[in-house]
C-alpha cells in the first residue's frame, strides 16, 4: 500500500494559523524545583559568606569559591526559568511546543560555568602563583569552607537522592546518558564540582599555612579552575546532544515496533523514529505497510487503535504520525539514506559547488 494517506494522525489538528489550545502540551519540563531551590538559596548565601572572608584573609582560593557559588546562583536562576519557559504552550510558529528550551538554558548554564567559573579562577590561579600574597586570619576561612561544606553537602544529598531515583541500576554514566532531564544531573554535577572545590581550597590553605608557602594558595586556586571546566564541558556535550535532539528510550521504540506489528492490519513495520521535544514530550513517526486490500475506513481504525494503545503505555508519547509506506520502497529509501550519509556529499553536489565556484572566479 502507498502513501496514500501519510501522514494521517487520529488527534485532529487546528488550522496552521490557529494557536494550540492553552496548556498543550502540558508540563513539557519536568526539573525538580526543590531541588533547584535548595541550591539558590544555599549558594547566594554562600557566596557572599566566601567573598566576606576573602577579602577579611586575602586568599585567592576563596575568591574562586566565592566566584564558583555566585555564578552557581546565577545557574539555578537559569534553570528555573527554562523550565518556566519549557511550559509555554504550543503556538502557530511552535507547533511542537518549548520543550527545548530547558535544553538550551542547560546548555548555557555550561558555558558560564566554563567561561565566568573556569576562567576568572585559572587567571586568579595564575596571577596568585606568580605574585604570591600571604594569607591573613586563615581561621576565618576554614570556619566559612567547613560551613559551606555542610551547606553543600546538603544540597548534594537532596541532588543525589533525586537522581537515584531515575538511575536505577544503571551507572552514573549510563543514567546521565539516558536521562532527558538536564536538570537534575546539571544542579548534581555542579554541587559536586562545589564540594571538590571547597577540599581542594581547604586543602590549599592547610598547607600554605603549613609550610608557610604562598603560593599554594594560587595552586589551589587553580586547580579549582580545572574542575570547573572539566564539569563545564561535560556538561556542554551532554545538553547539546540533547538540544540537537535525541530518540527515546531503545527499550519505548522497541515496545512500539511490536505493538505496531501485533496489528492485524499491518503487513510490517518499516521505521519507528522518535526525536525528545523536552524531557516528557516525545514525537513519535511510525512507517508501517498496510494490508492492500483494506479500505480507507480500516485503515483508520487500526491506526485509531495503536495510537491509542501506544499512548496509554507511553503517556510521553504526546504526538504520533502513522506513515503508510510500501515495504519494499521504504527499504530502498533508508539503504539509499545510508548509503548518502556514508558516501558524504553526492557527485552532483560537488558538481554545483565547481559549477559555483567556476561563475565566482
Amino acid at each position: 500500500m502507498n502513501s496514500s494517506i501519510e501522514g494521517l494522525e487520529v488527534i485532529p489538528l487546528p488550522p496552521p494559523d490557529t494557536p494550540e489550545p492553552e496548556g498543550y502540551p502540558a508540563h513539557m519540563a519536568s526539573g525538580n524545583k526543590t531541588i533547584i531551590y535548595a541550591a539558590l538559596v544555599g549558594n547566594s548565601l554562600i557566596s557572599i559568606t566566601k567573598f566576606v572572608a576573602a577579602s577579611i584573609t586575602g586568599s585567592s582560593a576563596m575568591m574562586a569559591e566565592g566566584i564558583h557559588s555566585l555564578v552557581d546562583t546565577g545557574n539555578q536562576g537559569l534553570l528555573l526559568f527554562g523550565i518556566k519557559k519549557a511550559q509555554a504552550p504550543a503556538d502557530a510558529r511552535h507547533p511542537f511546543g518549548h520543550g527545548k528550551e530547558i535544553y538550551f538554558w542547560s546548555f548555557v548554564v555550561a558555558i558560564l560555568i566554563f567561561a565566568l567559573g573556569s576562567g576568572i579562577s585559572l587567571y586568579e590561579g595564575f596571577h596568585r602563583i606568580m605574585h604570591p600574597e600571604p594569607v591573613t586570619s586563615p581561621m576565618v576561612n576554614y570556619v566559612v569552607l567547613v560551613l559551606a561544606m555542610i551547606f553543600e553537602g546538603v544540597a548534594w544529598y537532596m541532588a543525589y537522592k533525586e537522581f537515584r531515583r531515575f538511575q536505577g541500576p544503571r551507572s552514573l554514566p549510563a543514567a546521565v546518558q539516558a536521562s532527558k532531564d538536564p536538570t537534575t544531573f546539571v544542579v548534581l554535577f555542579e554541587d559536586t564540582a562545589a564540594l571538590l572545590g571547597l577540599a581542594v581550597a581547604f586543602v590549599g590553605l592547610v598547607l600554605n599555612q603549613w609550610l608557610e608557602m604562598p603560593i599554594f594558595d594560587g595552586i589551589a586556586t587553580l586547580c579549582i579552575g580545572v574542575i570547573l571546566a572539566f564539569t563545564a564541558v561535560w556538561m556542554a556535550v551532554r545538553t547539546k546532544s540533547l538540544l540537537i535532539g535525541e530518540a527515546a528510550d531503545p527499550k519505548l521504540i522497541a515496545d512500539v515496533r511490536t505493538r505496531a506489528a501485533e496489528v492485524d492490519a499491518i503487513v510490517s513495520v518499516n521505521e519507528v523514529l522518535t526525536l525528545h521535544m523536552g524531557p516528557n514530550f516525545i514525537l513519535l513517526n511510525v512507517s508501517v505497510d498496510f494490508r492492500d486490500e483494506l479500505h480507507a475506513g480500516d485503515v483508520e481504525k487500526a491506526i485509531d487503535r495503536l495510537t491509542r494503545e501506544i499512548r496509554a503505555a507511553h503517556p510521553d508519547v504526546k504526538r504520533v504520525f502513522m506513515e503508510a509506506e510500501c515495504r519494499v520502497a521504504a527499504a530502498k529509501a533508508a539503504a539509499a539514506v545510508k548509503a548518502e550519509a556514508e558516501a558524504g556529499p553526492s557527485a552532483a553536489d560537488q558538481a554545483n559547488e565547481a559549477d559555483e565556484t567556476d561563475e565566482t572566479v
